[in-house]
C-alpha cells in the first residue's frame, strides 16, 4: 500500500475519532458525569452543546448538522415547509417547539411568512438557543416571538395554534416526556391546524440499522426507543383526535409525521 494512502487513512480515521470523542464528551458524557450530581431541574437532560453560547456557535454551521443527519436535512426541512406553503395562515399563528441548528427556523419562518402567518412562537427552555435562533431572524423580528419556556408546558392557549414545528426533539428527551410533549403540542393545536414532526426512524437495511442502533447506544441512547416503545405516531394516535400521515426518507431512517387536529 502506498504510503501517501496509508497517511491519508490515518488522517482521516484520527479527524472522525477526534470529532467521535468531541461530541460524547459534551452529548452523552456531560449527562453522565451530571448524573452524578445532587441538582436535578427540567433541564438536566440538555447536552452543554445545546446550552453554552460557545459550544452552539462551533457547531451550528449547515454542512456540519446536514453531514450529522446524513445530508437528509434540506429534504427534510423541504418537506415541512412545502406542506406550510399549502396552508392559509392569515391572520393564525405559527409555533417552533424547541430551536434546533441549521437553517431550520429561517426556513420555517419564511414559508409561514409566505402562507400569511400573523406571528410565529419560538418556545425553548434554553436561553441561548433563543438568543441564537434569534439572530438568524432578524428579517422578521415583528413576525416572531421568542419564549424561554418549556416544551411540556407552553405558556399558549388552548387550540391557538394553526402550525406547529417538532424539529429532532423527542430523540432526546426522557422517555416520560416524549408523549408528555406530544400531548402539549396537541393541546395548543386548533382544529384543523397542523403538528409537523421530523424525527429518526428504524431504518429498513439491517447494515444502516446496526449503524444507526451503535450510533444511538454511543451518543442518543433515548432514541432508540422511538423505534418501538415510543413510536411517535402510535403516540399521537393514542392521544385521539388527529388524522396523521408518516414519510420516511433514505431507507426509513428519517421520518416527518403530519398530524392534523379533527
Amino acid at each position: 500500500m502506498p504510503i501517501w494512502l496509508i497517511y491519508s487513512f490515518s488522517s482521516v480515521l484520527l479527524v472522525l475519532t477526534a470529532v467521535a470523542v468531541f461530541f460524547f464528551i459534551f452529548t452523552r458524557g456531560a449527562l453522565i458525569l451530571r448524573s452524578f450530581g445532587s441538582s436535578r431541574d427540567s433541564a438536566e437532560h440538555i447536552y452543554p452543546i445545546y446550552s453554552n453560547m460557545r459550544l452552539i456557535k462551533l457547531i451550528d454551521i449547515q454542512p456540519l448538522i446536514a453531514a450529522i443527519l446524513l445530508f437528509q436535512y434540506d429534504k427534510l426541512v423541504s418537506m415541512i415547509t412545502d406542506e406550510i406553503l399549502k396552508m392559509n395562515l392569515h391572520g393564525k399563528d405559527a409555533l417552533i417547539t424547541s430551536c434546533a441548528f441549521g437553517n431550520v427556523i429561517p426556513r420555517v419562518v419564511s414559508a409561514c411568512n409566505e402562507a400569511d402567518v400573523r406571528k410565529v412562537f419560538i418556545v425553548d427552555i434554553i436561553k441561548n438557543e433563543l438568543v441564537n435562533a434569534r439572530r438568524k431572524l432578524t428579517a422578521y423580528d415583528k413576525k416572531i416571538e421568542l419564549l424561554e419556556e418549556n416544551a411540556l408546558q407552553v405558556g399558549l392557549a388552548d387550540n391557538s395554534i394553526d402550525a406547529n414545528i417538532i424539529f429532532f426533539l423527542l430523540h432526546e428527551l426522557p422517555h416520560d416526556l416524549k408523549g408528555a410533549a406530544l400531548k402539549e403540542a396537541v393541546r395548543t393545536l386548533a382544529p384543523g391546524g397542523k403538528l409537523f414532526l421530523a424525527e429518526f426512524h428504524r431504518p429498513a437495511p439491517w447494515v444502516l440499522r446496526t449503524l444507526s442502533w451503535t450510533y444511538f447506544k454511543v451518543f442518543e441512547p433515548l432514541g432508540l426507543a422511538l423505534w418501538n416503545t415510543h413510536d411517535p405516531l402510535k403516540q399521537l394516535e393514542a392521544i385521539g383526535g388527529l388524522t396523521c400521515q408518516r414519510r420516511t426518507v433514505f431507507f426509513g431512517n428519517f421520518q416527518v409525521i403530519v398530524a392534523t387536529k379533527n
